[in-house]
């Protein structure tokens, strides 16, 4: 089974996101801060992570940025999921290393296709 990492700082986000792959035969892990994103992505080195942008401390641009650097890391999918919807933020993200950008609210069925997509599944 696929494991997802989801980074998100609103527990309620993170549910639903676990909810909706889950159901779909993903496994999920979840850090609520791009800081511990980092360091869950280097303990359990996911197959995807899922990466807020507005979190306390360690931004998801940043983490991505990290993420995309680090060789241990560097071959992990990040997804953006994100409520900033402007073009230039999509812009950015990518420039940081995302492989994509799904803008909150996200349904069940666009999350888990893009994931699938990404995966290859």
């Amino acid at each position: 089974m696929p494991l997802v990492l989801i980074v998100d700082d609103s527990p309620t986000e993170v549910h639903v996101l676990q909810q909706f792959l889950e159901k779909n035969g993903f496994e999920t892990a979840a850090a609520d801060n791009g800081g511990d994103g980092i360091a869950k992505a280097l303990e359990l080195k996911p197959d995807l992570v899922l990466m807020d942008v507005v979190m306390p401390g360690t931004n998801g641009f940043q983490a991505t940025r990290e993420l995309s650097k680090n060789p241990e890391t560097a071959g992990i999918p990040v997804v953006m999921v994100t409520t900033k919807d402007q073009e230039t933020d999509r812009i950015w993200g990518m420039r940081q290393g995302a492989v994509d950008y799904l803008t909150k609210p996200v349904t069940e069925s666009v999350l888990v296709e893009k994931v699938r997509a990404v995966l290859g599944a």
